[in-house]
């Protein structure tokens, strides 16, 4: 098997943190392809920012999707590695594989952990879309508190080393003052901390970077098939211009993927479909 793994933001240095946690949470025989956006921002901290970053992670999937699955450079599977999920679920539309967003993984993967699940964060300007997220995925009810770092950071690769007496403090009192039965520590700079912690914390703790990794496997390996209908289905064809020309063809792929299916599924019932 073989991911394909996309930081959305343009630091090489919080790129080596996710490579680092992808490759200790990888299964053996899993081929990792780790990048970094061409474009966008140093850390996503605002929808804004994320939609900048989606633009760059559409151009890198296009890159490995444009021939279609099977092909010499492509992958099994995507994760989008900033929590956040720049792009989700549109990106979703984009290819016949799976694409797993960190947030989506965490969130999933705390949900089978705990009822009452909080969220560690490295910056306050960050929790307004944090709470659209985890309310995006109908998990409101079960959020506990979005705890969160409100001091300047020193660089974004170095949070860790930073603010991990606070970010310990903050797991704490998640814990003690707002009940959570697991948390998650998010975004891709504190990715691997969740290991280094976890003996410190008396719930479960979240990796979003392991979660991606591993629940990208799991999809992947579950071959439950392609959208060819639904909200997730390729984008129908119709004019355009001005995409990269990955963009133009993985696009193009996606489309005359469905429209091949839609043909199957008529013959197969009898009745005809658009050409």
């Amino acid at each position: 098997m073989k991911l394909l793994v996309i930081n959305p933001n343009i630091s090489d240095d919080v790129t080596a943190l996710i490579e680092a946690e992808a490759l200790r949470s990888a299964s053996p025989g899993t081929d990792l392809v780790v990048r970094t956006a061409g474009y966008g921002v140093e850390y996503i901290e605002t929808r804004f920012e994320s939609l900048i970053a989606a633009g760059a992670v559409a151009e890198i999937m296009a890159e490995y999707t444009r021939d279609g699955s099977g092909s010499d450079n492509g992958v099994d599977g995507v994760v989008v590695a900033a929590f956040g999920d720049p792009g989700m679920p549109a990106l979703k539309e984009l290819t016949d594989i799976p694409v797993i967003g960190i947030t989506e993984a965490a969130l999933c993967a705390a949900a089978l952990q705990g009822h009452r699940i909080s969220i560690i964060a490295i910056s306050d300007r960050i929790r307004p879309w944090y709470q659209d997220c985890v309310e995006r995925f109908g998990l409101g009810g079960r959020l506990a508190s979005i705890r969160s770092i409100n001091e300047a950071l020193h660089g974004i690769a170095s949070v860790q080393q930073d603010f991990k007496a606070t970010l310990l403090a903050l797991s704490h009192q998640a814990v003690t003052e707002d009940g959570a039965d697991v948390l998650i520590l998010a975004g891709a700079p504190l990715a691997g901390l969740a290991r280094e912690l976890r003996g410190q914390i008396r719930v479960p703790v979240v990796d979003g970077i392991s979660a991606g990794i591993r629940m990208a496997e799991a999809v992947a390996g579950l071959g439950s098939g392609p959208h060819r209908a639904g909200a997730f289905a390729a984008p129908p064809a119709k004019s355009r211009r001005g995409l990269s020309a990955n963009l133009d063809a993985a696009l193009t792929t996606a489309q005359n993927a469905a429209h091949d299916g839609d043909a199957r599924d008529a013959a197969l019932s009898g009745t005809t479909t658009p050409a």
